[in-house]
């Protein structure tokens, strides 16, 4: 497991070596800096103790001022190189797992919450970020520090030294006992933030209906029981950290107060001089800081060992629906919008029953057909299969008889035009909206598609017209309004196919009926028209009629009304309504 992780930390650090080489570099000058000043001061005072004089003073404290400044550059260089690449691995990472989203199929986000996704990829990249910027520095300094100044003290007197240093492995076992207890506290911590995240997103999405059902109560206390959860996580990570980094710090004080115990007897001995003491003494000091910083740098990691799961694990999710090797590309020109289903079965994962079973049909270029049924017959599923977004077996559907699981992912979505259920807009304008699939659309194209899905009436209306705001997810339009702005967006892309997936639910019978009439008139689309709208329906060329997964009837409405069956319960019952 952490073989894995540090192959992966190394990933993410590989196109970024010169910059770490560089940066270990001036962390190395540093060092060697730190290292070397110590000795010059001792150097000093073993000088002046034999012949006094200001100059010399004044020599020594230029030198020393000189090579402590040029420490402080070089410090400030590394920082930025190794900080600065904290922060490219930041930006490599958010790039990459939103590109990664967008190439997964919609089931994935059936079974992984937003809220948690915009977790991992805001506070878990950045635990990444403090992992290969601060952990990262903070560990190459230790390692120079101990590999440049345990032999600087050792050539002052080993004795002293080795009595100076006992403690140290004292922190390392005790960092070890703590460390899967951070480690555990750390994950809690993400989780619950992780719970917080989505439950603000659902009650942002879902004020409306908040408000109507008089729930505030209810959501306020939800989020104060997250957020205690949270706040215990919390706790009881600052709790190990409050004793555990003391511990350290005052593990590492101990070495100085041995030196002082021990080297004063050394210098009345004469086995050191002043000199070599105070130098000694600063260079024991220089440990402290890397030591007790271990702490710091092991929550760092630790976090960021846990961050690195949580990321990869969008990575190592891969889309079922991809374009095969030997793709056959069909040209949106040359389509002409005949949709072949041959024994078409589908069974979404974890579930024991197909949602579609043995279904059958051809629909003919430019032909209008209605799919309707009751609830849970199956119809959206087919809707959704038709432009792989199920991950069907191949040899089931075809369109102008290729199969589509063999067509290019990019030409088959490009050739349908798909409104489904939920009408989604962005939080921009109407016309933004409605050019969405192609901004570089002229503006007489756009209001056309606005006319053809009778909106654009109702747009002329508003003050800013077709530059009107929506508001989040189209908050601002009515649902018939924000359905028929998504079928303006769809017609605006002239595809060859266009489903609508009950797309004028919320659309007067006698509105969708015209839109579906001009449709009609335009013979050059193939039409699938899935809605509960019977009066509408009833429009089209033909209707397939679904029950249990199952077409059960098909042809004209004239026909079906007139055998018995599901259509005529549903047509008598909508009559009856």
């Amino acid at each position: 497991m952490v073989a894995r992780r540090l192959k992966q930390l190394g990933k993410y650090l590989l196109p970024h070596w010169r910059n770490i080489t560089l940066g270990m570099v001036s962390l190395l000058l540093v060092n060697g800096l730190g290292v070397y000043i110590p000795l010059l001061i001792r150097d000093s005072i073993d000088d002046l103790r034999q012949a006094f004089s200001f100059d010399q003073v004044l020599k020594y404290v230029g030198l020393i001022l000189i090579l402590a400044s040029i420490m402080l550059v070089i410090r400030m260089v590394s920082r930025l190189l190794i900080f600065g690449l904290g922060r490219q691995v930041e930006f490599e990472l958010k790039q990459g797992i939103f590109e990664h989203i967008l190439s997964l199929e919609p089931a994935y986000f059936s079974t992984h919450t937003s809220g948690d996704l915009i977790n991992r990829a805001t506070s878990d990249v950045d635990n990444i970020r403090r992992l290969v910027g601060f952990a990262l520095l903070s560990i190459i300094n230790t390692i120079f520090a101990y590999a440049l100044t345990l032999p600087a003290m050792f050539s002052i007197d080993l004795n002293l030294s080795l009595l100076a240093v006992t403690v140290y492995p004292l922190m390392l076992i005790t960092v070890q006992v703590f460390s899967r207890k951070l480690q555990e506290q750390q994950l809690a911590v993400q989780e619950n933030l992780s719970d917080i995240s989505e439950l603000i997103q659902e009650d942002m999405s879902g004020m409306a209906l908040i408000k109507i059902y008089a729930q505030e109560d209810n959501e306020r206390r939800a989020f104060a029981l997250k957020n205690e959860q949270l706040l215990a996580a919390n706790l009881s990570l600052a709790q190990i950290r409050n004793l555990l980094f003391p511990l350290i710090e005052a593990l590492s004080y101990i070495s100085l107060l041995l030196l002082l115990a021990f080297g004063t007897t050394a210098i009345a001995k004469g086995v050191i001089s002043i000199g070599d003491f105070v130098g000694l003494i600063i260079l024991v000091e220089r440990l402290v800081f890397p030591t007790a910083l271990l702490g710091f740098t092991i929550t760092s990691y630790q976090r960021g060992e846990v961050s690195i799961d949580r990321v990869e694990a969008i990575f190592q999710a891969q889309s079922k629906i991809q374009d095969k090797a030997n793709t056959i590309n069909l040209p949106k020109k040359e389509i002409k919008g005949e949709i072949t289903a041959r024994n078409l079965t589908y069974t979404y994962p974890g579930s024991l029953v197909p949602a579609l079973k043995n279904i059958n049909f051809t629909i003919y270029p430019g032909e209008t057909v209605a799919i309707v049924g009751p609830i849970g017959s199956g119809k959206s599923t087919l809707a959704n299969a038709l432009p792989r977004l199920l991950d069907i077996n191949s040899q089931q559907i075809f369109l102008d008889g290729k199969d589509i699981t063999e067509l290019k992912l990019r030409e088959l979505r490009d050739a349908i035009a798909y409104v489904p259920q939920d009408s989604f807009l962005f939080s921009t304008t109407i016309y933004n909206n409605i050019c969405y699939g192609d901004p570089m659309k002229d503006p007489c194209e756009v209001e056309l598609a606005g006319k053809k899905a009778q909106i654009d009436a109702e747009i002329l209306n508003f003050p800013q017209q077709y530059q009107t705001l929506v508001g989040e997810r189209g908050i601002t339009l009515s649902g018939g309004q924000r359905q028929r702005t998504a079928l303006a967006r769809a017609l605006l892309m002239d595809a060859p196919i266009l489903i609508l997936d009950d797309a004028l639910s919320s659309v007067d019978n006698k509105t969708a009926t015209n839109i579906l009439e001009n449709f009609s008139r335009e013979q050059n689309k193939t039409v699938i028209f899935i809605s509960h709208q019977l009066s509408a329906a009833a429009q089209t060329d033909r209707l397939f009629v679904m029950d249990n997964g199952e077409i059960v009837q098909m042809g004209t409405h004239e026909t079906l009304v007139k055998q018995p069956g599901l259509y005529q319960n549903l047509w008598k019952q909508h009559q009856l309504e």
